[in-house]
Order: structure tokens, then C-alpha cells, then sequence
């Protein structure tokens, strides 16, 4: 006859946060989705994002792009093609290299990226808003640690 262990605290404590990771992942994914259709309703999460980091990250060429987000330089290709037709990214020559080009979120990216980001955060602050500045700050630190912990 063969017993199953009684998992330990710990175990249990690790399937708790496996099992919460799981949810926050799925709610992430739907914030991105919302966030994409708000800054343009043509727009996939996967090209939001990188529209996001082009426009946090400043003028960068495709070749960075596609090592940042760790995605397919087709791929990216593509995305960078719809982001421009969208009149979202823009292409401008490097000034350190004349052969290359640099990727660039436009006036109208960061416009539409600040709002959306703001109307986010509000809603964020107000779903919190029965929670500490200590709870707060305990989370982040305990994120920061646990993203760390993942690297």
C-alpha cells in the first residue's frame, strides 16, 4: 500500500503562489488587451507592448527591439510595419549610422500611451485604495525579490 506524503508547509505555500502567479498572469494579459484596444482599437497586446517599450525606451533600431522582447525579427518586422501605418512609430535615420534606422513612438504614441497609462493607474490606486503606503510598499518589495529570485 502506498501513502501519499501530507505536503508541508512550505509545498503548500509554493502551490499557493504557483496557483496566484496563475491568476495575475490571466489578469495581466486582459489589462494589456484593454490597454492595447484604449491607445488604438487596431491594436494586438503583443504590438501595445512593444509599442510601450519603444516609447519608455526611446529611439532604438529593430535589431534591439527584437533582442528586448525576445521575439522573432519577422515578427517584429511586422509589428514595427502596422505600429508605422498607425501613424504610432516612426522611422528616422541614426545619426551615428546612416545605413541604419531607428524606431520612435510618435507624439500622437505618447499621447494616447500617457492617458491610457493614467486612466490605468487611477483605476489601480482606487482598487487599492483600502490598502496601507506600508501594505504597498511591502508588496513591491516582496515582488522585486520574488522577480529576482526568478532571473
Amino acid at each position: 500500500m502506498t501513502t501519499t506524503a501530507t505536503p508541508t508547509r512550505r509545498q503548500l505555500s509554493l502551490r499557493r503562489i504557483e496557483s496566484e502567479v496563475g491568476v495575475l498572469i490571466r489578469r495581466v494579459r486582459r489589462v494589456i488587451g484593454e490597454r492595447a484596444r484604449a491607445v488604438h482599437p487596431d491594436l494586438a497586446p503583443s504590438t501595445y507592448l512593444l509599442l510601450a517599450h519603444v516609447a519608455e525606451t526611446g529611439p532604438l533600431r529593430a535589431s534591439a527591439l527584437v533582442d528586448d522582447m525576445g521575439m522573432d525579427k519577422g515578427a517584429v518586422s511586422r509589428q514595427v510595419t502596422h505600429l508605422v501605418d498607425l501613424g504610432l512609430l516612426e522611422r528616422s535615420q541614426d545619426p551615428d549610422d546612416g545605413r541604419a534606422t531607428l524606431l520612435v513612438a510618435s507624439a500622437d504614441a505618447h499621447d494616447r500611451l500617457g492617458r491610457v497609462g493614467r486612466e490605468r493607474s487611477e483605476r489601480f490606486g482606487q482598487q487599492l485604495s483600502s490598502w496601507s503606503d506600508q501594505d504597498l510598499s511591502d508588496l513591491a518589495d516582496r515582488l522585486t525579490r520574488y522577480n529576482a529570485a526568478l532571473d
